[in-house]
């Protein structure tokens, strides 16, 4: 039985803000902040704005800090957005989190009850990562409660052939390859270097089970993704190619692809205004 626990409180501007000097978001705004329980999770989430619901999903480790801009940026074009981070991530618990093979599924299951709770009709989903395979998963699993999905860096399986991504993943702490070294530091800061060596070494060991079994997250499911969906990539993204996300989207209904030239794997960190514009863009007519 899912736990509500909620606090409101007024918003100051972000650092994201502050460093692009965003007179926009100098003024205050209510936001409600809120724990929600579900099986074994406690998912913690932001809330505000008015209009049609935007659920925003970060990814693995990320916290909808990191989305602030966007976030900013679709209540002040007038549509009510539920930020959550992952559960393990952020402020979401348990932490450190035991990832096992089945954690997709379980997170997908739980945003759609904090869905059910929050909302009378179908939401948006925005998710980078981990969080745009939960979204996939979402709509694959409860159609009804999902009327988009927009994604980035996220295919609906999970490919590394000759293992080099999980690996890199599992010694991301301790031995981190060059382009992963950034996220090294930035887990350490976060988390600690304890917890960081324990959550990335779950995650990875779930990932390398989740392959072993042919790597589906929501592939053999997509035929029952009602919604339409927008799956963009990352032209340099080596965690899910452009190749790897255009196979996803041949199997839904419904999809569109888009590669970010330039980009890889965040595409909101290295091409975040034309990201916003084309997430608003796709949201209006949507």
């Amino acid at each position: 039985m899912a736990q509500v626990v909620e606090k409101r409180m007024t918003t100051q501007p972000t650092n994201v803000s502050a460093e692009k000097g965003d007179a926009a978001r100098t003024d205050t705004r209510t936001v409600r902040t809120v724990w929600f329980e579900h099986g074994t999770s406690r998912i913690f989430y932001e809330e505000e704005g008015r209009g049609t619901l935007v659920l925003v999903l970060p990814g693995f480790a990320g916290s909808v800090k990191d989305f602030a801009a966007l976030t900013d940026a679709l209540v002040a074009a007038g549509y009510r957005v539920i930020a959550a981070d992952l559960p393990g991530s952020g402020r979401s618990e348990p932490q450190p989190r035991t990832y096992t093979a089945t954690y997709y599924e379980e997170d997908a299951r739980s945003f759609a009850a904090l869905l059910e709770h929050r909302a009378s009709e179908p939401a948006h989903l925005i998710g980078f990562s981990d969080g745009g395979l939960t979204a996939l998963l979402m709509a694959a699993l409860t159609p009804s409660v999902v009327r988009s999905v927009v994604t980035w860096g996220a295919a609906g399986t999970i490919s590394d052939p000759g293992g080099h991504l999980v690996e890199a993943m599992y010694n991301v702490v301790d031995h981190p390859i060059l382009p992963l070294q950034g996220f090294r530091d930035y887990l350490i800061a976060t988390y600690g270097e304890a917890n960081a060596r324990m959550m990335t070494q779950s995650m990875a060991t779930a990932k390398a089970d989740i392959i072993k079994a042919g790597g589906d997250i929501s592939l053999s499911k997509a035929g029952n993704i009602a919604s339409p969906v927008l799956l963009i990539a990352g032209e340099h993204d080596f965690f899910a190619p452009p190749a790897l996300i255009s196979e996803s989207a041949a199997r839904i209904h419904a999809a569109e692809v888009l590669v970010a030239e330039g980009a890889g794997h965040n595409v909101f960190a290295d091409r975040p205004e034309w990201l916003m514009q084309t997430i608003l863009d796709w949201l209006g007519n949507h």
